[in-house]
């Protein structure tokens, strides 16, 4: 009898030692998807792609998206990769090979940012295409704006002024983005169905490589004077480069006889939109966009699969793969003179930013742009 007693006694310790080991585990259902409880693990790595092409990658995405993690208590390692694409590959090697559990990269083109893809998807990484899809890439999600829906805003604007200056026809200039961007492709793809649909033809069309805003005012100063000017408006596929297209035309004194028009709501573009020496920019909330990557890349780190699919709730064709990436798409805004003091509102730019001279602080006071 004693015997079966200490034999109970020895099976009843290894059953609450086992119990203990059990209750401290942590690992949080890690890739299934009830993992939304446990701690993040690993640290997010960022890839912005330069500088040159927009303001918004170090003015905003950089901060947004820093902060975000931050409250979260998740590690994050953001570095741009200037427009070098083999900087690109080496910040990568070293997120990769430095315990990143997620990557979300700005492509500079498809074919290098599939490289890294690969490499990540090779350690185990998940990978997150940030604004930018790769085309043949294979992220495993995709946050971005409807990029055909900004590029239709971009045309439905422009119509807008055309008409507003009485020109119901007539030719038109399309100034595009890099030709290595997919996401140029997209806006052009909506822009240009626009302004046909609105009744007017195409009479010039190039693309700027790498978004370079010199490049673009060559190319536009060749495009206007081989028209001789010959154009009722120009579709600008960004700030920068609406701003190369607004220094031509002031140049040529078009400056209110052309609309033109970009988007991302930079300042200068803002500037010019309360000036009139640009027709509309369209706002994209890049602070909604760099929570919805964060909150996506943070879900990923605790291994709540199911978590990020259903913050994913969207798909982008890749026409390379044909395959459908799961995606989160957020919607861009059309922002003429009158909706300036939304983005003030937002708290995305500073009005004492906009209103710097007599001429833009009278037409501040005109729209409502007002310090708060």
């Amino acid at each position: 009898m004693f015997k079966r007693i200490i034999a109970l006694l020895s099976v009843l310790a290894m059953a609450v030692t086992v119990a203990a080991c059990g209750g401290n585990d942590d690992s949080g259902g890690g890739g299934g998807g009830g993992g939304g409880s446990s701690k993040p693990k690993g640290k997010v790595g960022v890839i912005l792609p330069d500088t040159a092409s927009s303001v918004r990658w170090e003015s905003f995405d950089r901060k947004y998206l820093g902060d975000a993690f931050k409250a979260a208590g998740v590690d994050s390692d953001i570095q741009n990769a200037n427009g070098d694409k083999q900087k690109f590959a080496t910040i990568a090697d070293q997120m990769i090979n430095g315990g990143a559990s997620v990557l979300a990269i700005v492509n500079l083109d498809s074919p290098s940012a599939a490289t890294v893809i690969k490499k990540a998807h090779d350690q185990g990484i998940k990978v997150i295409d940030y604004d930018r899809l790769t085309l043949g890439g294979g992220a495993d999600y995709y946050v971005s704006f409807d990029n055909v829906a900004v590029g239709t805003n971009i045309g439905q604007g422009l119509v807008k002024c055309m008409q507003k200056n009485g020109n119901k026809s007539g030719p038109v200039a399309l100034l595009n983005g890099s030709p290595t961007d997919n996401n140029a492709t997209l806006f052009k793809q909506g822009y240009e169905k626009a302004i046909k649909d609105g009744g007017y033809s195409i009479a010039a069309d190039q693309s700027v490589p790498d978004w370079d805003n010199t490049k673009a005012g060559t190319i536009f100063e060749q495009m206007y004077t081989k028209a001789n000017g010959n154009f009722v408006g120009v579709a600008a596929a960004n700030d920068g480069l609406g701003g190369a297209v607004a220094a031509v035309l002031k140049r040529n004194g078009d400056t209110n006889k052309v609309p033109t028009t970009g988007q991302d709501a930079t300042p200068e573009g803002l500037q010019r939109v309360l000036t009139g020496a640009q027709c509309l920019t369209v706002y994209k909330a890049v602070k909604k966009e760099a929570d919805a990557a964060a909150k996506l890349a943070i879900a990923l780190t605790k291994g709540d699969t199911a978590g990020a699919d259903k913050l994913a709730s969207g798909t982008v064709k890749d026409t390379e793969t044909n395959q459908d990436v799961k995606s989160v798409l957020l919607q861009p805004e059309s922002i003429f003179p009158e909706d300036v003091k939304k983005v003030v509102a937002d708290g995305f730019v500073k009005a004492s930013d906009l209103c710097t001279t007599a001429t833009l602080k009278q037409a501040c006071s005109k729209y409502g742009v007002n310090a708060s």
